[in-house]
């Protein structure tokens, strides 16, 4: 079956088998290596993409099912090559050490900055838990979030106690 998608900006057409997962479609077909399969099951994160404005684990969709979609793979985070603001503030924080599951969580990060800029730690953790990092751990991600946000110096405990009172 042919289909046509936007990934990236750029449009593709091509024919494919109607079983093959938009994961495999994109790596195989289109050469996007950043979507990695981890489980298969939709349950590491490691092959999060955005399709449509939403974020999605690629190994659940089938290829034809994108047809006609829009698809923001981690490939879209640095531009001409060089490394965007939340891709330095993860190097800076070693939230990145073996960068398997770091394509998935950039895409999963990008899209949930989207809908909130100033986040705190919490709700980074919550943003973040269908994305298995096995290396790294969470907080030294969580604190380059919250880096890049400009929210790591924040004193949090003002805003808790303004709550409770």
């Amino acid at each position: 079956m042919e289909i046509s998608l936007t990934v990236n900006g750029k449009d593709y057409s091509r024919d494919v088998d109607e079983t093959k997962t938009l994961l495999n479609f994109l790596r195989e077909e289109l050469g996007f290596i950043s979507v990695k399969e981890g489980c298969g099951a939709g349950e590491c994160g490691a092959c999060t993409v955005r399709l449509d404005g939403e974020v999605v684990n690629s190994c659940l969709v089938l290829a034809v099912e994108a047809d006609g979609s829009v698809v923001e793979t981690a490939e879209n985070e640095s531009v001409n090559g060089n490394l965007s603001e939340l891709q330095k503030a993860l190097h800076e924080h070693q939230a990145v050490q073996c960068g398997f599951c770091t394509p998935g969580m950039l895409v999963t990060i990008r899209d949930f900055l989207e809908d909130n800029p100033e986040p705190t730690e919490k709700e980074i953790m919550a943003a973040i838990e269908g994305n298995l990092c096995r290396c790294t751990g969470y907080k030294q991600i969580a604190e380059a979030v919250l880096d890049y946000s400009g929210q790591l110096d924040k004193p949090r405990e003002l805003t808790h106690a303004r709550k409770n009172t």
